[in-house]
């Protein structure tokens, strides 16, 4: 087997030993498995169809980035992971780690847009358009379901689990941070051997 068929079993252990990790005395275990339950939902999904339909290296890459950052935002709860020295770096007023997670969101609009092509569901245009809207519409249901757990569970849990540090306009922020990740996701794409495909 060449090291290039390799690297999705590699990502599959990085992701699974970071698993293991985050779940070990995580800040708040009701936040974690909030945060781990769609996670765990894609890994899972990912490794059961992996012999009927493997992804390209580059789309196992884009999809290993949100998996292994959320995962480190469980942990901490994504408002406490210790990333000061970004905070410092940019003299923010709160952490971005949550955004840069939600920057990763829009890289999978690549595998999307990977998967269309390559079924001959859409031509690239089109497919690349869809990846786009779907980043946009999960991105939309998520900060939903955001809203819905602090809500619903109120207190402490919600409060870490909806992330806002005080920022009224944490939600749209966020939004954006997952469009321009998919935005350039798809700028690879344009570049990859799909977008070339009639």
């Amino acid at each position: 087997m060449a090291w290039q068929q390799r690297i999705p079993h590699i990502l599959a252990v990085i992701i699974v030993a970071t698993m293991v990790w985050s779940f070990i005395d995580p800040k708040d275990m009701r936040v974690w498995w909030a945060e781990m339950t769609p996670i765990l939902a894609i890994f899972i999904g990912l490794a059961a169809t992996f012999r009927k339909f493997q992804f390209s290296n580059t789309s196992y890459l884009c999809m290993s980035v949100l998996l292994i950052l959320h995962t480190i935002g469980a942990h901490y709860t994504f408002a406490n992971v210790p990333f000061e020295w970004f905070t410092e770096l940019g003299n923010f007023e709160r952490n971005h780690y949550d955004r840069i997670a939600h920057f990763s969101v829009g890289f999978y609009a690549y595998p999307a847009a990977e998967l269309l092509v390559r079924k001959n569901w859409a031509r690239p245009v089109t497919a690349m358009l869809f990846g786009l809207f779907l980043v946009m519409a999960v991105a939309a249901g998520y900060e939903i379901i955001e809203w819905a757990f602090a809500v619903l569970e109120g207190g402490d849990a919600g409060i870490e689990f909806l992330g806002s540090q005080g920022d009224e306009w944490d939600a749209q922020k966020d939004m954006l941070a997952d469009t321009l990740g998919a935005l350039a996701a798809l700028v690879l794409f344009w570049f990859s051997k799909y977008r070339r495909q009639p």
